[in-house]
């Protein structure tokens, strides 16, 4: 008997491979399974409902430094599916793509609903079928090395082959530990971070594009970019990278580490004390109505001011050394405490998951269970934002179809 294969979750990466898998075995029944009412779900939340489809970088070397875990294991498969096969499926079915100037890939429709439509229309069209509110409860294995899938009803299907692909769900780890895999620890990855600093927080909605964000824990890690002041501490696309590099060291902080920032990371020190220096030509001119820095918001100079303790009113010609030092030290090496962690929008990544030690890349099966796949966010993979994740879903599901 011909039995089913089987794909526990309906995200991008549950999708990718039934799809495929479909199409590579179009006499083989292929069943989608999905516990929650929505299929997709969060390709319709991400890149704020546009859909971050994948990142423009076509060199699999290069795009595998994007993942702070997974990396290396993920530079074979991206040479047999990457962002530019990914962009070349999704427009040769009628899904018109655009590159941003930062490379994040969208539809040009700016709707995710675009994409999600596309992945149902394909799915449907090859006769995948698919179950919503549909609870797995158990994964057996069976003797003629296949499974049993117990639903929550009480149903037990029969599959000759299963593929996971159930994200950070703690019940898709369950199934792949009760089927004999090792489940790294799962923590969040990508976050924003609190500071309990009034003054700073009430500049919320002010933003600089270029600015060196460091996590100076046990070891230092460090991004540049831009970075938003919000009500709560910090976001932007700097600090949302520096947390999925350092996810793993704020969590065992428990989000409290020290956070310095470089306001101004293409001036020197010394540029910098220059500039102050040919400020003395200025003698009257009050330093709070001195727009030196075009990157600096007005309000956000004031702040630092205030920091550094010069009041608002000092002129420059009573600028002093002891002055001067203070406010580079805001400039350059701005340093605050982490209090806490916030959640990324509605997105949610977690590093930790399956161990790559256990899954073959060239197939995406597991070596320790037989007709066993994993693809997505499962697995111990994870991406800094900018369409990384997902293309980790693309490229993981297309090889698990594949096999």
């Amino acid at each position: 008997m011909n039995h089913p294969i089987f794909i526990i979750g309906g995200g991008a990466g549950g999708f990718f491979s039934a799809i495929h898998s479909k199409t590579n075995h179009p006499d083989t029944p292929v069943i989608l399974i999905e516990k929650s009412a929505f299929f997709l779900a969060k390709v319709k939340i991400s890149g704020g409902g546009r859909c971050n489809v994948t990142h423009a970088c076509f060199d699999p070397l290069k795009l595998s430094e994007s993942y702070p875990r997974g990396g290396k294991a993920l530079i074979g498969p991206f040479q047999r599916f990457q962002p530019q096969d990914t962009m070349d499926w999704f427009e040769s079915r009628g899904v018109d793509l655009k590159t941003e100037a930062d490379n994040r890939v969208f539809p040009v429709s700016d709707l995710s609903q675009s994409i999600i439509d596309c992945l149902m229309h394909e799915a449907e069209s090859l006769g995948v079928q698919l179950w919503s509110r549909c609870t797995v409860s158990k994964i057996q294995q069976r003797d003629d090395m296949g499974f049993d899938i117990v639903l929550d009803s009480g149903a037990v299907h029969p599959a000759s082959k299963l593929i996971l692909a159930t994200g950070s769900s703690t019940q898709g780890h369950a199934f792949a530990q009760s089927l004999g895999h090792t489940i790294v620890p799962p923590v969040p990855s990508l976050f924003t971070v609190k500071i309990n600093d009034p003054e700073l927080t009430a500049l919320s909605g002010l933003s600089v594009q270029h600015a060196t964000l460091k996590l100076m824990g046990k070891k230092t890690w460090s991004q540049t970019g831009p970075v938003l002041i919000t009500h709560w501490g910090f976001s932007g696309p700097a600090l949302l990278k520096l947390s999925a590099w350092g996810a793993r060291e704020f969590f065992e902080a428990n989000y409290h580490l020290p956070l310095v920032i470089n306001w101004l990371p293409k001036l020197s020190q010394t540029e910098l004390d220059d500039l102050f220096k040919s400020q003395k030509n200025n003698p009257k001119k009050m330093i709070s109505n001195t727009p030196l820095f075009q990157d600096i918001p007005g309000r956000l100079w004031l702040y630092f001011l205030q920091k550094a303790g010069i009041p608002a009113t000092k002129q420059w010609q009573d600028f002093s050394k002891k002055d001067a030092e203070a406010l580079a030290d805001c400039l350059l090496r701005d340093t605050y405490k982490t209090t806490g962690k916030g959640q990324f929008k509605e997105e949610f990544v977690t590093c930790g998951g399956v161990s790559l030690s256990e899954v073959n890349f060239k197939t995406m099966e597991s070596k320790v269970c037989p007709n066993l796949y994993f693809a997505g966010e499962v697995l111990d993979i994870d991406g800094i934002t900018g369409g990384f994740n997902f293309q980790n879903a693309w490229t993981t599901g297309f090889l698990a179809g594949q096999a």
